[in-house]
């Protein structure tokens, strides 16, 4: 299988750089072919901006939709978004691998979300009419394959939970699994999050690598996360909401998750 890590943490030496080379080696001894994307290492441009066209629409102001949709469909994409976008597609599954800052992913990650998303490629796919509100969230230019995220956390893992200060983990997560991965069609799996790495020294790595080795090895078999598909019956089209009989009196991220 192909697998894709994009990684972004500014220092190779760190545990994030550590836990890196891991995943790296255990896939590949496993057998798989593994390319990365060190955005830091690549120097990646975050901004979305008009630079992203070798060609400008033609007396147009900047619009970051109808500007990606015309360059991704012209071919008229920057050489780096293309080579992205080209991985995404060659790839079976993709590990999205970041320290939470700021109770989210580092901006140079998320500047490759919205630079490498494109219209056309990742979003605005699909029938858009009143039976059907394009192929997304569970279908999509990336249907068929496989995410997870590796996280990294400086607070204690009781702070993310369920009544935890900063909030439950999977809801912080939330728009990044359900809106980034499933919404272009990634069968998502659950993350692995590492707590307290401030704690994580010699003695505690071993456990944390292993644990990471685990869940690299069940990576085609660990049952993605139950998401509710857009087009799948749940919803009312076009309104995009849950019909009155799924998960009834229920609200917030949780409603959008059909749990056994």
């Amino acid at each position: 299988m192909n697998v894709l890590i994009v990684y972004a943490h500014p220092e190779p030496r760190s545990l994030n750089g550590s836990l890196r080379d891991f995943s790296v080696k255990r896939l590949e001894d496993a057998g798989h072919n593994v390319q990365v994307s060190d955005l830091y290492a690549m120097k990646w441009k975050a901004s979305l901006d008009a630079d992203d066209s070798l060609v400008q629409r033609t007396g147009a102001r900047f619009d970051p939709a109808l500007d990606s949709q015309h360059a991704f469909e012209h071919g008229l994409q920057r050489e780096d978004i293309a080579r992205e976008q080209q991985k995404l597609i060659e790839a079976d599954a993709l590990i999205l691998q970041f320290p939470m800052w700021w109770f989210s992913m580092p901006a140079i990650l998320k500047g490759w979300v919205e630079r490498v998303y494109a219209y056309g490629f990742a979003y605005g796919v699909g029938e858009h009419s009143d039976s059907r509100w394009g192929d997304r969230y569970g279908e999509g230019t990336l249907t068929g394959k496989r995410a997870m995220l590796v996280v990294t956390a400086g607070g204690w893992e009781s702070h993310y939970s369920a009544r935890g200060i900063n909030g439950p983990i999977d809801d912080l997560l939330f728009p990044i699994q359900h809106g980034i991965l499933y919404y272009p069609g990634f069968d998502v799996l659950p993350p692995f999050v590492v707590y307290r790495t401030g704690r994580v020294d010699e003695a505690k790595y071993p456990q944390v690598r292993d644990a990471l080795g685990a869940r690299l090895d069940r990576l085609w078999e660990t049952e993605p996360l139950a998401f509710r598909r857009q087009n799948g019956g749940a919803y009312d089209i076009p309104d995009c909401t849950l019909k009155p009989d799924i998960a009834p009196g229920q609200t917030g991220f949780a409603a959008h998750i059909a749990y056994k």
